[in-house]
């Protein structure tokens, strides 16, 4: 598990960045973490890391935007109009789970009924991240966004899988 502090949104945006340039087909990365902690401005980085010119914004109304034209296809999903599991897998999403590009998905703790930071007592957060995702196959990087201040956050995030 690795934290950084990111003091603005350029270094949120900064840490996306580095991590679509180091990204994989197939990768998913659940983003949890309060509205205005910046889940958006590290999609907006990672679509540049990418190679994506596209304007980012959230999906909040449509729930999924793809952006295509960079290295891979970047999925982004937007779960926080949808209150149950129930009617995420009624709208069709499973199948960003096993993307053939790069899937983000804002409000992942939503997917599976979770909460925020997944924990069980006696189990650590990645063996309970890890029973709650068993649906996928490749590599998911968990992320929790914590803000601090007004311009500073609190990224926590590990990788599980392949």
């Amino acid at each position: 598990m690795a934290t950084c502090i990111s003091h603005s949104a350029a270094e949120t945006q900064a840490l996306g960045e580095v991590w679509g340039r180091a990204a994989q087909s197939g990768l998913v990365i659940g983003l949890c973490g309060d509205l205005g902690t910046g889940k958006t401005q590290l999609v907006k980085g990672l679509a540049r890391g990418l190679g994506i010119t596209a304007r980012v914004h959230s999906p909040t109304f449509t729930l999924v935007n793809i952006y295509q034209g960079g290295r891979l296809t970047l999925f982004h999903l937007d779960l926080y109009r949808l209150d149950t599991v129930e009617q995420i897998v009624a709208a069709g999403l499973e199948e960003y789970l096993r993307p053939a590009g790069v899937s983000v998905i804002e409000w992942a703790d939503r997917w599976r009924g979770g909460s925020q930071t997944p924990k069980s007592e006696g189990r650590s957060p990645k063996a309970e991240v890890q029973s709650q995702w068993t649906s996928i196959p490749g590599r998911l990087r968990w992320v929790q966004i914590e803000g601090l201040s007004e311009t500073e956050r609190q990224i926590t995030y590990e990788d599980i899988g392949d």
